[in-house]
């Protein structure tokens, strides 16, 4: 009875090995989903900040969001590419909801909105970028979140001011 039940414990582990591999290259596929979601919701709210923010330093912010993220969505659009991996085609319901929660925002609120969003997403995309570098196992991701991430520190400081001379917390 025991070498049967051994031999039921290899079967698993051989099997499940193969899994293995594949949620290793889920976890940079993941990475590489969620980093374009990002981009594009970067985009699209810089986009809306141009029009609507009141603050200079905020639509001189928001120009830098468009023309920087703009760029590295193409970046990361080309890898993903060349690796046959599929990025999705907007921003995700969570990034969609909280433009559409911005847009009904003008003036000094849609300010103070733009800027503690962007405080945020950019505290999450260092976070996202800081684990792939860690743990990916794409060379190619794990070079480009080593290539983005200075940017993304530059702009979370930059954001930061902003809001300190603006006196948002």
């Amino acid at each position: 009875m025991k070498k049967p039940a051994l031999k039921s414990v290899l079967i698993a582990l051989l099997g499940s090995l193969p899994l293995a591999v594949l949620a290793a290259d889920n976890a940079d596929d993941s990475f590489y989903k969620k980093a374009a979601q990002a981009g594009m919701s970067e985009v699209e709210a810089g986009q809306m900040a141009q029009e609507k923010a009141t603050n200079p330093a905020v639509k001189e912010f928001a120009a830098m969001m468009v023309k920087e993220h703009s760029e590295a969505n193409d970046k990361l659009k080309k890898i993903a590419m060349a690796k046959n991996v599929d990025l999705p085609k907007g921003p995700g319901i969570m990034n969609t909801a909280k433009e559409k929660k911005a847009d009904m925002k003008s003036g000094a609120s849609f300010d103070k909105d733009y800027i503690q969003q962007q405080i945020k997403a950019h505290e999450d995309t260092v976070k996202l970028l800081q684990k792939e570098i860690d743990s990916g196992k794409d060379p190619e991701a794990q070079a480009f979140a080593k290539e983005t991430l200075p940017k993304v520190k530059t702009h979370l400081a930059k954001i930061n001011q902003i809001a300190a001379s603006a006196g948002v917390q």
